[in-house]
């Protein structure tokens, strides 16, 4: 009988073990792909009332016509005229739209030039944020170095890392960690400290 009921408990975890990852891919796809269906709506619409197609393929054309255009603006934007026009669409923008430019570093760190980003290039680190004294560290990443030798870190939350509170510290409350990825740490966060031991062994 305990070995039935083992049998059972087993079977059903590692199903949902095995199960579950996939569920939350698929809800996370299905999301994706509702917002951004919802954000080119008005487009279909006219690309379905201008010729009479299926919505799905109305969708298609837009993404494919928004991928284009995002093709050829990227490709002005390299040469010097549109870089020129670009650096002076900029300025005018920012004047308009105070928002616009921490909108725009956002963005900058995740998808633009990587190597500027912290999170591409950051160094991982243990960090004293109570003091040198203290034995409690926690996991960051350090995103500047400043000319007296001190550290700012990001100390990222779990299981949510793009959360977290920025520290500005002295190098002796700083022990950095070269040789771990900056990915390998997210993933312990993530886990809630699971699989920190391998990582910083």
């Amino acid at each position: 009988m305990q070995r039935i009921r083992h049998f059972v408990k087993t079977s059903a975890i590692g199903g949902v073990l095995v199960l579950l990852p996939v569920v939350i891919l698929f809800a996370a796809f299905k999301w994706v792909f509702y917002f951004v269906t919802n954000q080119i709506q008005p487009f279909t619409d006219l690309m379905i009332r201008n010729n009479g197609m299926p919505e799905w393929l109305g969708d298609f054309c837009v993404l494919v016509i928004i991928s284009v255009l995002c093709f050829v603006i990227g490709g002005l934007v390299s040469t010097s005229a549109g870089r020129w026009i670009h650096t002076h669409f900029d300025k005018y923008l920012i004047r308009l739209a105070p928002g616009y430019k921490l909108i725009k570093e956002i963005v900058n760190q995740f998808f633009g030039d990587k190597a500027n980003s912290p999170f591409a290039n950051g160094e991982v680190a243990k960090a004293k944020i109570f003091g040198g004294a203290s034995q409690t560290t926690v996991t960051a990443i350090v995103t500047a170095r400043h000319g007296d030798g001190s550290f700012t870190v990001f100390v990222p939350t779990g299981p949510n890392p793009t959360s977290g509170n920025m520290y500005h510290l002295p190098a002796l409350q700083v022990q950095l960690f070269p040789q771990v990825k900056v990915e390998d740490a997210m993933r312990t966060i993530i886990a809630c400290g699971a699989g920190s031991g391998e990582l910083f062994k």
